[in-house]
């Protein structure tokens, strides 16, 4: 349908007075928290971020930002502009990457998403590694569960994300990469277990697990429904870190993907107990399907999953298998199948 004159007149005027750069100072500020420290990051003076800011509510009509002695946060509006400018200006910072043909030397900002209970393990790896091989790509990394990153790269607020995607509900694109087996997990010591624990022990044993929606509940309640068990949650509790302190409380058992819970500490938790018959999760590396990775970005892909196939290879990934495109090797070079395994 055609715009009306009056309203196109209003679109061109917005085109003449509204500049990307109020944008990034804008996207900046909400991120600081605060105009000072937004100001420093920037390398604009304080009163000349606030006029930018105060062009901007006059040119949308509603204020932005809600301003108190503790620092500033975004109104309603605000926060719908922060989250459109984000992904408008990953936008157009990938212009000039996905149109250049210098795909050799790859340089610039790559966002990255980690399943919580996988960042503790790939984190300081992806780190030493990344510096090496791709000196000048920046991985910008943060965590999150499986919803939320997927939400994420949905909406271009990161690029890349890790996670374990059981469930496939959104239209994004997906890599598997390796599965893993779920252990129970506690700080007290299940008498009589030393490695394996059967799923009718662990339905006796009062559990801490995430709520109702989350996915790795979802599917462990379907295990278990196929056995015809039922599960007893006496705690909900998410993200990892909260789930790991109520352990550490002696209030339950959890359930997650953690053969080795070495890196917690050497008294946080005791050895976990293999579920048996297990059951898995599917770890992939998901991108955009319609935002096309740019050249950093694509080196950082490859680089991940070339890395992830090897870490899944050491003692402290216990439990985990791979199951990605490059097959691994028996003993004397033939490549060996592998196959996702079934609950």
């Amino acid at each position: 349908m055609p715009i009306p004159v009056d309203d196109a007149r209003v679109l061109r005027a917005a085109g003449a007075t509204m500049q990307f750069r109020q944008l990034r100072y804008f996207v900046k500020i909400v991120e600081a928290g605060s105009l000072s420290r937004a100001a420093s990051v920037v390398h604009v003076a304080q009163p000349a971020l606030s006029q930018q800011v105060a062009e901007l509510e006059e040119r949308f009509g509603v204020e932005l930002l809600q301003r108190s002695a503790r620092g500033v946060r975004p109104t309603a509006a605000g926060t719908v502009l922060y989250k459109e400018a984000v992904i408008l200006l990953r936008l157009l910072d990938r212009l000039s990457d996905i149109t250049s043909l210098n795909a050799a030397d790859p340089e610039g900002t790559v966002n990255l998403g980690l399943d919580h209970i996988l960042s503790s393990k790939l984190v300081g790896g992806i780190l030493d590694e990344s510096h090496k091989r791709l000196r000048k790509v920046v991985l910008r990394m943060s965590d999150d569960d499986r919803a939320g990153l997927e939400q994420k790269v949905s909406s271009g607020i990161i690029d890349i994300a890790i996670l374990f995607d059981d469930e496939v509900p959104m239209p994004l694109t997906r890599e598997p990469l390796f599965t893993q087996k779920l252990y129970l997990v506690s700080h007290q010591e299940l008498p009589n277990h030393t490695s394996v624990v059967s799923r009718e022990t662990v339905a006796e044993l009062p559990l801490v697990l995430p709520g109702p929606t989350n996915s790795r509940r979802r599917l462990i309640e379907r295990a278990f429904a196929q056995s015809n068990l039922t599960l007893n949650v006496v705690v909900e509790s998410e993200p990892l870190g909260n789930a790991v302190w109520v352990l550490l409380n002696n209030a339950g058992y959890g359930i997650m993907g953690i053969g080795d819970a070495s890196h917690f500490g050497p008294t946080t938790f005791k050895k976990p107990l293999m579920i048996d018959p297990p059951i898995y999760l599917t770890c992939s590396i998901v991108r955009s399907a319609d935002v096309p990775l740019t050249h950093a970005g694509q080196a950082a892909y490859d680089f991940l999953v070339d890395y992830i196939a090897r870490r899944v290879e050491q003692p402290d990934m216990a439990g985990a298998e791979w199951i990605g495109k490059a097959q691994k090797k028996k003993p004397g070079g033939v490549a060996a199948s592998v196959r996702r395994p079934v609950i």
